[in-house]
């Protein structure tokens, strides 16, 4: 099991209330939130492995390079040298290294990759799993890595992550007309406001859906502008033609990195805290209480 671990934080934070705080009245909603959805998580579906992946750099600058607006909305501030510094609410934001911290005691495996988003991290992950993966995330992004034959699943949270909604190839063609690759086409010619990726203007998803569905994928659509004889309206042909700057970039923005170089990790799933001291004193540091406790029950069980 792969987590999103930015998704599940940010959705945990908005949906506990900020009422939930440490001892000393800083909120630890999202911290709570999570240890609580990593407990449903670990009861409901019981995996061997469990990884939480992390955004060592949640808008990669060889992204950027590519597409300039890129996640360009969600700046806060430009930092040189470094990643810029994301738009985050003010009390999410010093509850990220708590999170870290205890991850880290309770032993949980926690994995990025500098110069790389979490999805990236995701995908090297998945392509290099022997078995069966099922990757926690609210990011549709992740649709792409979707494949029955090879046991790849997305848990798409609905309400908390009590309900899940399970993304297989059935759901996906169903949905959207198009399997787990065809979700990169897809999503690059519809585009996504919240990634700042424009895609190809006019060309909304129920218009995309139609075209792969008629020529099979990007490169079968581009042939197609390119052939007087097929049957696209000329409105079309000069949509396509004025992007194709983008479209000759957009697959490998939108496509999750397979082979980023990761660290070291244990990914197996810890029936004990790797540091309990350490543990019971971010515990009450944070005040933690019933959401670690609840979590050590079912790693223990």
């Amino acid at each position: 099991m792969l987590l999103d671990t930015a998704s599940l934080y940010y959705r945990a934070y908005f949906g506990v209330p900020d009422s939930v705080r440490a001892p000393d009245g800083t909120p630890v909603n999202a911290v709570r939130g999570l240890l609580d959805f990593i407990a449903r998580l670990v009861h409901d579906h019981r995996p061997d492995d469990l990884v939480a992946c992390w955004d060592n750099d949640w808008r990669p600058q060889w992204r950027v390079d590519l597409i300039p607006s890129y996640k360009a909305h969600r700046v806060a501030e430009v930092v040189e040298g470094a990643p810029d510094a994301e738009e985050t609410p003010d009390t999410l934001a010093p509850q990220v290294p708590v999170i870290e911290e205890v991850l880290a005691a309770l032993g949980i495996a926690r994995v990025g990759a500098d110069g790389f988003e979490a999805d990236d991290v995701i995908g090297t992950l998945t392509g290099r799993a022997k078995g069966p993966v099922d990757v926690v995330t609210g990011d549709r992004d992740l649709f792409q890595l979707v494949d029955d034959a090879r046991g790849r699943r997305i848990l798409y949270p609905l309400k908390g992550v009590g309900t899940l909604q399970v993304t297989d190839e059935a759901w996906l063609r169903e949905r959207y007309g198009v399997d787990g690759p065809g979700y990169v086409d897809l999503a690059l010619l519809r585009g996504d406001p919240s990634d700042g990726l424009p895609g190809v203007p006019g060309i909304g998803e129920k218009t995309a859906a139609k075209l792969l569905d008629a020529y099979g994928d990007l490169a079968g659509i581009m042939a197609a502008v390119d052939d007087p004889a097929a049957k696209l309206t000329p409105a079309q042909r000069k949509k396509f033609n004025e992007a194709r700057p983008y479209i000759a970039v957009a697959p490998k923005v939108v496509r999750v990195a397979a082979d980023v170089p990761l660290p070291p990790f244990d990914p197996a799933l810890p029936s004990e805290p790797r540091d309990p001291e350490a543990l019971k004193v971010l515990a009450d540091r944070w005040g933690l209480g019933g959401s670690l406790q609840r979590l050590l029950s079912v790693l223990h069980g």
